[in-house]
């Protein structure tokens, strides 16, 4: 399965806390911090739904 490298490139501050939770859950905590994920559906639902917050790229 393909990976990716999520960012945060925004902050969770003022969002709703389902979207605060879903940064969590991802493992972003931090502006500019990355993290590396299988990308399964479950997965890209989570970083769907906070796509307005991060940067995704494919890992080759």
């Amino acid at each position: 399965m393909a990976k990716i490298r999520v960012t945060q490139v925004r902050s969770k501050i003022r969002r709703p806390q389902n979207q605060k939770r879903t940064l969590e859950a991802l493992g972003l905590r931090k502006i500019d911090q990355v993290v590396e994920h299988e990308a399964t559906p479950t997965i890209l639902g989570m970083v769907n739904k906070v796509k307005h917050l991060v940067s995704v790229e494919e890992i080759k």
